[in-house]
């Protein structure tokens, strides 16, 4: 089998599927040869030549696409991309299913098998391959670093000669994987943090980051069976920015989270709450790139607003690329070496495997979704 790996074709998107400290996983299987797409380790520092001499081949973009058996790529093809794929190949990888759909369409319409890492299941033997939280953890990290180069004072307390430095106060709004290690990134540099999650049952995760919890009574809310929180009805929504308003007004930072998947960010910050803050404070929309949680913030911009900043920053994971690219390409590649067969020297696609049932949305020609369908 002849797997293949690509770059991202978006400039700002500096991650790579394949890492030089994880790759050897399968180039050592039987039966397989890898290669990628020359320059897919710039925006992590790392060569070609460095994974030449780990065993891989550089091709060009068109030579993964009409060569590889297994395409292993952290976005959607293009429609002439999907024409050059040989069939009864596999594309693999981040697709973004929801936002690419005639492109997914594209590929079973030539029996091209597509398997979506954002389906891995949220259970324990899946944790190792679940792309969305290994991202989203660095993508907290990164959006209180963001953040705070962009606020005009310090965040920790100082002690000086010349006087006592409050902390600055941060406000995290979702308390999910990018939330909680957003709160405790924060709490590292010195700040004081607050956290809202409309489940109440993650307020032991946020005291036990030395955080305070924020109680907003919102009736029943909940959890899916995935672990992710429900969507809030408008009611709730407008209940939920009514309160919360009142802690965005001493807030120094305020880093929302929310994101629904498949769907639009919910709006939880207006904008007359963004006109109670004070001036010089910093709202750090994490959803931008689906819609956005603040009104007013565009993608890859800083916009101001009666001196209150709205950042909104596209692939956050990106600020930290080298260690976004060893996560992202140990999650494919543990799926790989899963379900990868050296006798036959195939994928086995077995149907009673209930991570394959989850990430494999397309197979000879079949969409097995039915929200693509």
């Amino acid at each position: 089998m002849h797997i293949v790996a690509l770059k991202s074709p978006d400039s700002r998107d500096l991650r790579s599927v394949i890492h030089p400290d994880t790759i050897e996983k399968i180039v050592s299987l039987k039966g397989v040869s890898v290669s990628f797409e020359s320059g897919i380790g710039d925006g992590i520092n790392v060569s070609d030549q460095t994974f030449v001499d780990l065993g891989l081949r550089a091709l060009s973009r068109d030579e993964c696409l009409s060569d590889g058996n297994l395409i292993i790529t952290p976005s959607s093809l293009s429609h002439d991309e999907v024409a050059k794929v040989q069939q009864g190949s596999t594309v693999l990888g981040m697709v973004n299913p929801f936002y690419a759909i005639e492109e997914m369409k594209a590929l079973n319409n030539s029996k091209i098998n597509v398997v979506s890492m954002e389906f891995i299941p949220r259970i324990t033997r899946a944790q190792k391959m679940d792309v969305l939280s290994s991202q989203a953890n660095l993508a907290g990290y990164a959006a209180v670093l963001e953040a705070a180069q962009h606020l005009s004072s310090a965040l920790p307390m100082m002690m000086t000669a010349a006087g006592t430095l409050k902390p600055a106060r941060v406000f995290v709004i979702g308390v999910g994987v990018a939330g909680l290690q957003a709160i405790a990134t924060a709490k590292r540099l010195g700040a004081r943090v607050e956290a809202f999650d409309t489940r109440d049952v993650v307020e032991e995760q946020v005291k036990s980051l030395g955080a305070k919890f924020v109680k907003i009574d919102l009736g029943d809310t909940g959890q899916t069976d995935q672990g992710y929180a429900k969507e809030l009805t408008p009611e709730q929504i407008a209940k939920q920015k009514e309160l919360q308003s009142l802690v965005c007004e001493r807030s120094d930072i305020v880093i929302t989270t929310a994101q629904i998947f498949g769907r639009p960010a919910p709006k939880i910050i207006d904008d007359k709450t963004i006109k109670k803050m004070k001036p010089g404070s910093v709202i750090f929309d994490m959803a931008v790139e689906t819609g956005g949680n603040v009104e007013g913030s565009i993608v890859d911009e800083v916009v101001d607003v009666n001196g209150v900043k709205l950042v909104g920053v596209s692939y956050l994971a990106s600020k930290v690329s080298s260690h976004a690219s060893f996560a992202l390409s140990n999650n494919i590649i543990n799926w790989i070496a899963d379900f990868y067969d050296e006798e036959s020297t195939k994928i086995n696609f077995d149907f009673e495997d209930e991570v394959i049932q989850s990430s494999v949305l397309a197979f000879e020609g079949k969409i097995l979704n039915e929200r693509f369908a």
